[in-house]
């Protein structure tokens, strides 16, 4: 899979928040982990929704496999995405939450449901209501909704926020798998730390430029 943003500059109610853009993303022969990294209002969550087709750009094409968002796709096939406070049903538990959502495409069977709670880090029999989770247990099931159904195209928005240190650890573990699974997998995140830890590649942005590449 190829990911590329071409002169991409956005624009709202008149104030610039991403500046003309050009990256290439994608997974060759082997899965590969990109981190973009910034602080807070950098525009690496707008960065994401601009690849997922929630915001056309102002200006410049996004492009999954030489199809330009917006115009031959609304957005990417073959994705799982995490963006900041997933919302669930709150009188559900995390695995009536999961089945659900995986019960509208039945792409994922009850089987695969539990192995990904397990593989996050939740138990699938938990009798627990949504609610009624700490943050970072509904960060965790929000890490499971990206991957449940195995997408090629993984895009994770902050996803160690509210994790206590073995939930970092795990998520960790979880995110090298996934890359020798042969994923393609782009990490929004703050932290400097857990960005050069973890990533193949990392995008430095700050308001709306991408300031260096490593």
């Amino acid at each position: 899979m190829k990911i590329e943003l071409c002169q991409v500059s956005k624009t709202i109610q008149g104030q610039p928040v991403l500046c003309d853009i050009n990256l290439c993303f994608e997974n060759k022969s082997c899965g590969k982990i990109y981190g973009i990294q910034g602080i807070n209002g950098s525009g690496k969550t707008m960065l994401m929704r601009m690849i997922c087709g929630f915001i056309l750009p102002t200006q410049g094409q996004v492009k999954i496999d030489g199809k330009v968002i917006g115009k031959d796709l609304s957005f990417p096939p073959d994705i799982g995405l995490l963006l900041e406070n997933p919302i669930f049903i709150d009188e559900f538990t995390g695995f009536k939450n999961l089945s659900l959502l995986c019960g509208i495409r039945k792409k994922v069977s009850e089987q695969q449901v539990m192995d990904t709670l397990k593989r996050v880090g939740l138990d699938p029999n938990d009798k627990r209501v949504f609610h009624k989770y700490s943050l970072g247990m509904k960060q965790r099931l929000g890490i499971a909704c990206a991957i449940v159904e195995s997408p090629n195209l993984i895009l994770l928005d902050e996803p160690f926020n509210a994790l206590d240190e073995s939930g970092v650890e795990q998520v960790h573990s979880l995110l090298d798998e996934l890359r020798q699974e042969g994923k393609l997998i782009l990490l929004a995140c703050h932290d400097r730390q857990q960005m050069e830890s973890l990533a193949d590649e990392i995008i430095r942005m700050s308001a709306g430029h991408i300031i260096n590449e490593q």
